[in-house]
């Protein structure tokens, strides 16, 4: 049996862990005020990169138990240079903080060792999923790939993201996300009409895109698994991802065969009703009134009923109006949200059915009302560390919601105690460490 260091209780946003082991993989158990609803999933989780960890942490938020198969020091160097120094023992604060990783826990597996990959097999035999981030080709190397691993269980579910898929003449290109988002098309759609384009983030491709699609893959191969009583194959692709965002995008394209131009369109900035404005403070508000009766909220509220036959039309989904009298509006807005604070402002037109929005820099974003009330900052304790916020939980389920169980991993936490659930001695597991198979 084992206890993690953390004790579960909780009052506010303050969440303290606990759980309990029947003595093998397959059974975990924690005591909560209501069951989760991915209680009993196991996953295995060889994702490298935030975009699969994120996948993973909303399965996890949901209750399944996901283990975190992670390489040793000496096996993961090409990966070291990615993460700040950890000089100093500043491993275990900066594990902890990593959110995306939370409510998993962490063995550390050379798996180029033919021990560790027996371990692997042990592991996948009772688990449910196993999600990979590698190169098409590097887990069939090792020994790990799907067809393999469905002979010793026929019900896994096998999940692998990838930047361009298994297939395709783009297979074993490298990438990242500034590259699936320029091929998917995204990228030539972001940005003002000047032409150049802006990057958003890795938000698109990597969260947005991949990280989603795979979870709603895997969500959907359990209901399948349910009905045939065999697990599939899921291959998600970055670039496939990004495509299937644009969907509607797409659609208008194959209809009128005119493709989206950044800047120039209804929603990428191309109309002042639909558009971002300085303020007085030098700081930002967002206007969303595609509807007509809203941009005619706006006009009356500042006085301008003379703007009002000026509303969306279709047309502008394709193209930047040719008319003056748009150019004349936009001139008119963006001098008269120079007059007063963003802050002024939202207050003035949030009471008047108006869409407005403040721009928030990050800071603010945790400070906002709304933010807080729907309870996405969590603060959680860890003995060493102390208090500790994260991000909370976007899915909210009214019978069987989710929880932060425990927080994110140090490198190998937990290998020991995986290791003895599925029968190894601490004899056994001594020698497996100063044989380098785990750490």
């Amino acid at each position: 049996m084992w206890k993690s260091e953390s004790l579960l209780t909780e009052q506010s946003n303050l969440f303290y862990i606990e759980g309990a082991c029947q003595g093998n993989l397959g059974r975990i158990s924690y005591r909560m005020d209501a069951l989760l609803a991915l209680d009993g999933i196991k996953i295995l989780d060889l994702g490298r990169l935030e975009p699969n960890a994120l996948c993973t942490m909303i399965l996890g938020d949901l209750g399944a138990d996901i283990i975190l198969i992670e390489a040793p020091p000496a096996v993961g160097k090409r990966q070291a240079g990615l993460a700040p120094s950890l000089a100093g023992g500043g491993e275990r604060r900066y594990r902890r903080y990593r959110a995306h990783n939370r409510n998993k826990r962490s063995i550390s597996l050379n798996l180029k060792s033919e021990k560790a990959r027996h371990i692997f097999y042990q592991l996948a035999k009772m688990a449910d999923v196993i999600v990979e981030g590698f190169r098409p080709g590097v887990v069939k190397r090792l020994g790990i790939d799907y067809q393999t691993i469905s002979r010793i269980n026929p019900r896994i579910i096998y999940c692998s993201i990838t930047g361009y898929g298994q297939d395709g003449p783009y297979r074993d290109l490298p990438g990242h996300d500034i590259n699936y988002i320029s091929v998917g098309g995204a990228l030539g759609l972001i940005g003002d009409r000047n032409g150049q384009p802006v990057i958003p983030l890795n938000l698109v491709a990597d969260f947005g895109g991949a990280a989603m699609h795979a979870a709603i893959g895997i969500l959907t191969t359990l209901i399948a698994r349910d009905k045939t009583g065999k697990g599939q194959y899921i291959d998600i692709s970055f670039t496939d991802s990004v495509i299937s965002l644009l969907t509607s995008r797409a659609a208008d394209y194959f209809e009128h065969g005119v493709a989206f131009r950044q800047g120039e369109n209804a929603i990428g900035g191309g109309y002042p009703y639909y558009n971002i404005y300085k303020t007085k403070d030098g700081k930002f508000v967002a206007i969303g009134c595609l509807e007509p009766w809203l941009w005619e909220n706006l006009c009356r509220e500042i006085g301008k009923e003379d703007f009002i036959p000026f509303h969306f039309k279709l047309e502008h989904l394709h193209r930047r109006a040719e008319d003056k009298e748009w150019e004349e509006i936009s001139s008119y807005l963006k001098r008269l949200f120079l007059t007063k604070t963003r802050d002024e402002w939202f207050d003035i037109l949030s009471q008047k059915d108006i869409p407005i929005t403040k721009v928030y820099s990050l800071d603010e974003v945790f400070l906002d009302q709304q933010v807080l009330h729907r309870k996405m900052v969590s603060e959680a304790t860890d003995p060493i560390e102390g208090k500790i916020k994260q991000t909370g939980i976007a899915i909210k389920l009214s019978a069987t919601p989710g929880k932060i169980r425990r927080l994110a991993p140090t490198l190998g936490e937990h290998t020991t105690e995986i290791l003895t659930e599925i029968g190894y001695s601490q004899q056994s597991i001594t020698e497996l460490r100063q044989e380098g198979v785990i750490s």
